[in-house]
């Protein structure tokens, strides 16, 4: 067996491979050891260049989260829906053509946060609905810890925050953050603002009680912030979590008509979503139309932000990121070609539409096809930064700025996903090296108790089959073995005290007035 190998942490000016890539292929991340309680091994190496000199100039970030946006709901995929202000980003800069996060809300925002899997501590089993106390596990190190010890005075979040919002330890203002505005569970109404029926609309921790669409209010504070912080000395963090175009399904009615004809969504379902659709078809049309017009008011939102960074004369010295949370809903998001949507490890729920722009820096037009994760953000925006300490746990993700500047084409890499929301008898959890994906359906797989004909395993060869449409677990049963010890070590990394399935605890439950945040 291979010598288990140490994750460089992602503060290390570069990686370097034990051996040549191609000769590390399958036979390397396959048969090394995978995980220990502290440290997830990482089996992608880019030769990074040094990080920046300390006073470099280093560039204002500004990350834009979608929510529950589908593959093509984007017209740079192809799609019915005119996006021409994300499609800027991808024009602007470089097109993440494979861009991996979690099957749902929270845990994306959780490993976008951390640069770690959220499963370590317990936020990836499922989101925090309404009904759920505690949130992401505050010895967590987050993205704006880091980047403000590095001098980025102001750091900004306008919109859902989706990480707890019970207690006020989990506010974004005690996790790094200078500013917040927007609210702090999913699913509120856009018009009303409201969750369970109280209102959830907040700046700081008093409640706000300004009207409008929620897209537009959101987007309008983003770039009030950045107008004021364009010409400071330090740069900035302004991170952009959308609610849009999740449901409840509430367009503008002046941007509904433009939406009437939107073709229906299509889609390569599982058996079971696919009977909820066919049951549905009517009502998931009409919503498919909402969606349209829902995505077109975040369109012009990201272009909003993207105006009022051009006018500020900041574009050169400004990231922009942007992607969604996780894929559309199947029947009402468009996902196609991908097969699944939302709520599934299948590639139509965890790859995104992404891209990113740094005028000067990532160059223009390209379409970058290396596996890439939203728990390689944090990581990557340390080099940039130019920070060598992350002060923190070890990290999942990787640097991948050389990837994204055009100076290495080569990530070979492995990746996780998991869900549990639906309960202990419906998780699925994927494992994907560059050329193979095996996806476990059914029963908790370290539940030894649990009958394992239940259990449904799927291999594909996800380097030629990007669309997961041919399952060759036959041919390669070994393969699949040795994958299926991976993903059980992966498993098994949850606590006991993750969080639990959506709907536990929702019978009864009342919110809170204001969703007023208490104790400390």
């Amino acid at each position: 067996m291979t010598p288990k190998r140490k994750i460089l942490p992602a503060t290390t000016p570069s990686w370097q491979p034990s051996e040549p890539l191609r000769q590390r292929r399958l036979r390397g991340v396959l048969t090394r050891p995978l995980l220990t309680a502290a440290v997830l091994l990482a089996s992608c190496s880019v030769e990074n260049g040094p990080i920046s000199a300390p006073g470099a100039p280093r560039p204002n970030i500004v990350i834009i989260l979608a929510n529950d946006l589908g593959w093509t709901d984007v017209s740079f995929h192809g799609g019915s829906i005119a996006t021409p202000n994300i499609d800027r980003i991808a024009v602007e800069g470089a097109e993440l053509a494979r861009y991996y996060v979690a099957p749902v809300c929270s845990p994306t925002r959780a490993g976008l946060m951390t640069g770690r899997y959220p499963i370590r501590f317990g936020a990836m089993r499922a989101v925090y609905p309404p009904w759920r106390t505690g949130g992401m596990d505050t010895s967590e190190r987050t993205l704006a810890d880091v980047l403000g010890d590095a001098g980025y005075e102001h750091r900004g979040i306008f919109g859902k925050w989706h990480l707890g919002h019970t207690a006020k330890k989990h506010h974004p203002l005690r996790r790094g953050f200078t500013e917040f505005y927007g609210h702090y569970n999913g699913a509120i109404d856009y018009f009303t603002h409201e969750r369970e029926g109280e209102f959830d609309w907040h700046e700081g921790f008093e409640t706000s009680f300004e009207e409008g669409y929620a897209t537009d209010l959101i987007a309008e504070r983003a770039a009030k912030f950045i107008r004021a912080h364009a010409s400071d000395d330090t740069p900035f963090l302004c991170y952009v979590p959308f609610n849009a175009p999740h449901s409840p399904f509430q367009a503008k009615p002046e941007d509904v008509p433009g939406y009437a004809n939107l073709t229906p969504a299509r889609g390569r379902f599982e058996p079971a979503v696919d009977r909820q659709i066919t049951a549905a078809r009517n009502r998931h049309d009409a919503n498919r139309r909402v969606l349209g017009a829902m995505v077109h008011a975040l369109d012009q939102a990201v272009g909003k932000i993207l105006t009022t960074i051009d006018e500020s004369g900041i574009s050169d010295r400004t990231l922009v990121l942007f992607s969604s949370d996780n894929g559309g809903v199947s029947g009402v998001g468009e996902n196609t070609p991908l097969r699944g949507g939302k709520a599934t490890v299948f590639e139509g729920g965890i790859r995104v539409a992404a891209a990113v722009r740094w005028p000067g820096m990532i160059p223009v037009g390209q379409k970058i096809e290396e596996p890439i994760a939203n728990i390689d953000i944090l990581p990557t925006l340390m080099r940039v930064a130019g920070i060598r300490e992350h002060g923190g746990k070890p990290l999942d993700g990787l640097d991948v700025l050389d990837v994204w500047k055009g100076n290495s084409r080569t990530l070979e890499r492995e990746l996780f996903n998991y869900i549990g929301q639906t309960g202990p008898d419906t998780e699925q959890i994927s494992y994907m090296t560059n050329d193979w994906k095996l996806v476990v359906l059914g029963p908790v797989v370290t539940d030894e108790t649990a009958d394992d004909t239940l259990r449904r395993r799927l291999l594909f060869r996800i380097s030629e089959d990007p669309f997961e449409e041919h399952d060759v677990i036959g041919e390669h049963p070994d393969i699949a073995t040795e994958m299926y010890e991976k993903i059980l070590e992966f498993r098994a990394l949850q606590p006991a005290d993750a969080v639990v399935p959506y709907q536990v605890g929702r019978e009864g439950f009342k919110a809170p007035k204001m969703w007023e945040m208490l104790g400390d």
